[in-house]
């Protein structure tokens, strides 16, 4: 059932992506619904990461921001919660599969870390996510290479903000609303480029340009929102703004390899035998 529901949430929202990417751009286009107000990633390239904000690592020890910013290695930044219902596990998915294709090696020539926005999230939930994916990873990965980290709300949002990444926790649903992108910075800590989307091909070209202490030039963007459960609709509903048609047509062609995906598992379910399926 839960297949079924996200099956069809990804779908509509396909179709909004690709109705926004056929048309000819208008005013309306770059209207955020009232629900979405506040919720954006601004382009913020050349800002300054906040050295000094406090984290904790996944054994639960303090960190801070300027501990993966070693002068040496660019950094990839991801911000997401552990218990996000819909983007956040895609948009470390898609990092994740970007990652694997890269000849550098996360702890070697470049670092990554996710950190968590939502203050419920705990250094075991940290240590669990770490685990999992780095196992996907398959690669030894040197200390701080891959770190998933949590922190205080006045702490994160300090480097939200720096990063141009703006979300909202939303009482009704008890659940965060915010958009889908990653952050590449410079070994000094300036914000290179952001990767808008679940799709990362210019990865490996904007850490090359992070790892030269470079500020990437302008991207097209496209946002693609996790809004809120829809209990009259029994699932999860996806908002897309179209900024720049040729960015939607992007996120539209990841999220149709996300529903192929998702449709050959339902059909290989479905032909299962009913104790199978338990």
């Amino acid at each position: 059932m839960m297949g079924r529901r996200l099956l069809s949430s990804l779908a509509a929202a396909l179709a909004a992506v690709a109705l926004t990417a056929a048309r000819p751009a208008a005013a309306k286009d770059t209207e955020v619904p009232r629900e979405l107000a506040g919720i954006d990633i601004e382009d913020r390239r050349g800002a300054e990461l906040p050295r000094g904000v406090t984290l904790r690592d996944p054994e639960g020890r303090t960190v801070h921001v300027g501990d993966y910013l070693d002068g040496q290695k660019p950094l990839v930044v991801v911000l997401a919660y552990f218990d996000c219902p819909m983007l956040c596990s895609m948009v470390i998915n898609f990092a994740l599969k970007e990652m694997k294709e890269l000849r550098w090696t996360a702890g070697k020539e470049y670092r990554t870390l996710v950190v968590s926005f939502d203050p419920r999230d705990t250094p075991e939930a940290a240590a669990a996510k770490q685990k999992n994916y780095v196992g996907a990873y398959g690669r030894p990965v040197a200390e701080r290479g891959f770190d998933f980290d949590v922190g205080a709300p006045a702490d994160v949002k300090t480097l939200a903000d720096a990063l141009g990444f703006h979300y909202r926790w939303d009482e009704q649903t008890k659940q965060f609303a915010h958009a889908a992108g990653i952050f590449v910075v410079t070994p000094d800590g300036r914000l290179s480029r952001t990767l808008y989307g679940l799709s990362f091909p210019d990865l490996k070209l904007a850490l090359l340009e992070a790892s030269e202490g470079k500020i990437g030039s302008a991207v097209e963007r496209a946002l693609l929102f996790c809004f809120h459960y829809d209990p009259d609709a029994r699932g999860y509903k996806l908002a897309t703004i179209r900024l720049v048609k040729a960015s939607g047509v992007v996120t539209m062609l990841a999220l149709f390899a996300v529903l192929a995906g998702l449709w050959r598992s339902e059909r290989r379910t479905r032909r299962l035998p009913a104790e199978q399926r338990s």
